[in-house]
């Protein structure tokens, strides 16, 4: 754990006891502050308390004993309308932050010489993919490596800082939207698409929380924006003046800065190419992307280009991200339950000429109408969640089943693949949220997992 520094002897209002807000307030006390927690669910209260923290309803709480509020990211801060303890805090003059926040403070409270290395990561799609495999790249390297933050460990439940050290970091705009000092040493933005637009009152203010991640550069700092759509190029034009810029496109950019450029099984780094194709768990051209946001990080930290590449050619992949979860006979099934909205899906459908899809749950605005030009890729489309029957007047002549539940979707998805006698994959991909039947797309993939296990057991495949 790393002890929260800045708030010593004073309290700090917690509101938000999942993951993170816990772990904040672990943190907070052991660095010496006064956490005082509070959460509309019950089990959240009983928890805290169980670990021996002050819970008080921060209702009715005088909020000018506060220093500050620490806020969960999940809990909003401006939109559809701030929560009920942000407006408490700005009437009593109380700062309001996140874990990030506290994380940065923390490091800026060490001599420079102990400070480690900070890589943060965010964008829409393949913040998570790249989050990993930067980590991974850095490890195999030999560098002492934490990941963490909206991926697997919260940040302040990574080991305290040592000197020479790297903390590998995935933000997401909610914790951006939270922070005002976060200063990485390389910030890297993998690319913008309509999300999460009712937190922050549309593209504008999302595209806004992203940019956050460069509002502090520091000497040496190094960003890498893709730049293929036009909100990243945006961005990465405002802050060029301030930031050396490595742009990550799949054709070459007008942004006159460095730039790595790539396409499926490929990158190219000034005029040397890297041939991805033996690099199993990074297929097709998101991936692609995802290796070039990697490289130009690593490298930016001083790693040769042989131990990159190295690196990169042993990945073994993220968990519910193009995760080949299993292979029965000629079909093999790809987990991408991260997939959680139709950009994401779109990476999965492109890296395959033909595929039996899963797909729904609790669609996000415009659903899959944007992936229409993939549907002649579509075997046949076996739909579940909330968005099943809106899937299917979109697919319309596309061949389809409406099955619900996970377990119907795989198992007829199976037969139907089996049937062919063809090589043929059967993708997970929803392209929706997963709250609709499951509280995460990790809960998702792993119900993907256990009706292909099921499957594996009926059919007698090790």
């Amino acid at each position: 754990m790393i002890p929260a520094r800045g708030f010593e002897g004073r309290e700090v209002a917690v509101f938000g006891l999942g993951r993170s807000g816990l772990t904040a307030a672990r943190a907070l006390k052991a660095g010496g502050a006064v956490p005082v927690l509070w959460d509309d669910s019950v089990s959240g209260r009983m928890q805290a308390e169980a670990e021996g923290f002050s819970v008080e309803d921060l209702a009715s709480a005088d909020w000018n004993r506060f220093a500050a509020l620490m806020l969960a990211p999940g809990v909003p801060l401006t939109h559809p309308r701030p929560h009920w303890t942000v407006v408490k805090a700005r009437e009593a003059g109380v700062e309001v932050l996140g874990d990030i926040e506290l994380f940065q403070r923390t490091l800026d409270s060490l001599p420079g010489e102990r400070r480690p290395k900070v890589v943060a990561i965010t964008g829409t799609n393949g913040k998570s993919t790249t989050t990993a495999l930067i980590g991974w790249v850095l490890k195999q390297a030999g560098i002492e490596t934490h990941v963490g933050g909206n991926i697997g460990i919260g940040v302040l439940a990574l080991p305290e800082p040592t000197p020479g050290a790297v903390y590998v970091i995935e933000v997401s705009s909610y914790q951006l939207d939270l922070t005002a000092g976060f200063a990485p040493d390389v910030a890297i933005l993998t690319n913008l698409s309509p999300d999460h637009l009712d937190r922050h009152g549309g593209m504008e203010g999302y595209v806004a929380a992203k940019s956050r991640l460069f509002a502090n550069p520091r000497d040496g700092s190094v960003a890498s924006v893709g730049v293929d759509d036009g909100w990243g190029l945006e961005v990465a034009v405002s802050i060029k003046d301030q930031w050396p810029v490595v742009a990550v496109s799949t054709r070459p950019s007008p942004l006159g800065a460095a730039e790595i450029t790539g396409g499926a099984g490929w990158i190219e780094v000034g005029d040397a190419p890297i041939d991805l194709t033996s690099a199993a768990s990074l297929p097709g051209r998101h991936n692609a992307e995802n290796a070039a946001f990697a490289y130009a990080a690593v490298r930016a930290l001083g790693v040769s280009h042989e131990q990159i590449v190295a690196g990169l050619m042993s990945f073994p992949g993220l968990a519910h991200r193009m995760e080949t979860v299993a292979q029965i006979g000629k079909v093999r099934f790809v987990n991408d339950s991260k997939a959680t909205n139709a950009d994401a899906a779109r990476q999965a459908l492109s890296s395959y000429d033909r595929l039996f899809w899963i797909a729904g749950g609790r669609a996000k605005d415009g659903g899959i109408d944007s992936l229409v030009d993939l549907f002649p890729r579509i075997a046949r489309a076996f739909l579940i969640g909330e968005a099943a029957q809106d899937f299917a007047q979109t697919l319309g002549d596309v061949p389809h089943a409406v099955c619900v539940e996970m377990d119907r979707a795989v198992e007829m998805a199976y037969r139907a693949a089996a049937d062919t006698g063809r090589e043929e994959v059967v993708l997970l991909s929803p392209a929706c949220a997963s709250f609709d039947q499951y509280p995460d797309f990790e809960a998702r993939g792993e119900a993907f997992r256990a009706a292909v296990r099921r499957i594996t057991d009926e059919e007698g495949t090790p």
